[in-house]
């Protein structure tokens, strides 16, 4: 899908140069949105189709929408960068495009094709580039957010599949998720709550499992916690992920592992990519099991060096402790996380055109 395919009707009232630049200087994360968004709907006769770029506003739902009385709904979190050049570029959008109709076959959504996917980011941002920041140095993480996002839009009571849907791209100029940056975050071990459970949605990326881990989150809060991390809901025991993000360790003998992914596990893009750069950097990459008593255990023995979490939002970012009901669980030294700077400053040197792309995973937008 090109962008000469997405019709537009241009916004009549777009935001004034310096209203925009005040925003740019600080954008912080999800507070201001750009002029226009994407949109395509789908029914069940007609298949997708109305491919438009529209002034972004309100939208108008009938009250008895499905979406707000079943939660039949997918979303997605991708980035665009401004290089050096001025050229814009996102990563990895194909990962995402397959990630997003994932969640759509078990959320019994329509499949989004990556033509559209990628072709509604690119027709947004060919309208919408100026509002994409410019990074001031290496040490600023500023990007445009996209957030894709696929909703039941049928008038109907019932419970099924909706036979009306509705497709569109938001964007959001963001700065860095963590306003520490690469500083340490305290994570609070939810005993009580799940995220997820076995054959439920845990790995598709939709609203309800976010609204899920609010209360967990705010108990998080309550214990002076930036996030929270969920056991399975089977024994209890296994490490499974953040409220957003992936979990990994790593060990003195050049050993980073990761929670295997299973079914109520989401597959991060930045997990994936992790993976890889770990590869490249001389570490040895695992996929596996990894309980809280191996926490526990590998922290105090100082087997465990680094704990680090990661997603597109917050990039990487490393874990000072981990708080439960039984006591704080710390590293035996504090080693300045090499490694997850290292990784950091590896993907971030990438998504920004400040390193050679050889993955191939950037995608040029503008």
């Amino acid at each position: 899908m090109s962008t000469a395919s997405f019709a537009l009707l241009p916004s009549t009232t777009p935001a004034a140069d310096v209203v925009r630049d005040n925003i740019l200087a600080a954008p912080g994360f999800g507070q201001y949105f750009t002029d226009h968004m994407a949109h395509v709907r789908w029914t069940l006769d007609a298949g997708w189709h109305g491919h438009e770029v529209r002034p972004y506003g309100p939208l108008t739902l009938d009250p008895a929408a499905a979406v707000l009385h079943y939660a039949q709904e997918i979303f997605e979190g991708i980035k665009a960068y401004r290089h050096a050049d001025g050229s814009v570029w996102t990563f990895r959008p194909e990962k995402n495009a397959e990630r997003f109709r994932r969640s759509a076959r078990r959320l019994a959504l329509p499949e989004l094709s990556d033509e559209d996917f990628i072709g509604s980011i690119k027709a947004l941002l060919a309208q919408d580039h100026t509002w994409v920041p410019t990074p001031k140095d290496a040490a600023d993480e500023c990007s445009l957010y996209l957030r894709p996002f696929m909703i039941a839009s049928e008038t109907f009571l019932g419970v099924r599949p909706a036979r009306e849907v509705d497709y569109y791209v938001i964007a959001s100029p963001a700065a860095a998720y963590f306003k520490g940056g690469i500083e340490p975050v305290s994570i609070w071990l939810s005993s009580h709550y799940k995220r997820a459970a076995p054959g439920g949605t845990g790995f598709a990326k939709c609203g309800g499992n976010y609204a899920a881990s609010l209360a967990a989150q705010k108990e998080a809060s309550d214990h002076g916690c930036g996030q929270v991390a969920f056991l399975d809901a089977a024994e209890n025991k296994w490490i499974e992920e953040l409220g957003g993000m992936n979990l990994f360790f790593v060990f003195k003998d050049g050993r980073i592992a990761t929670p295997r992914l299973t079914d109520t596990i989401l597959e991060g893009v930045t997990r994936d990519s992790v993976l890889t750069l770990a590869q490249d950097e001389g570490l040895t990459p695992e996929e596996r099991p990894i309980s809280i008593d191996e926490w526990r255990e590998a922290a105090a023995s100082g087997e465990l060096t680094e704990v680090f979490a990661c997603g597109t939002a917050a990039v990487i970012t490393p874990v000072g402790e981990l708080v439960t009901e039984e006591g704080p669980i710390r590293l035996k030294a504090d080693n300045g996380n090499p490694v997850a700077k290292r990784l950091r400053t590896k993907l971030l040197d990438l998504q920004y055109g400040r390193a050679e792309d050889t993955h191939g995973w950037l995608t040029r937008l503008v």
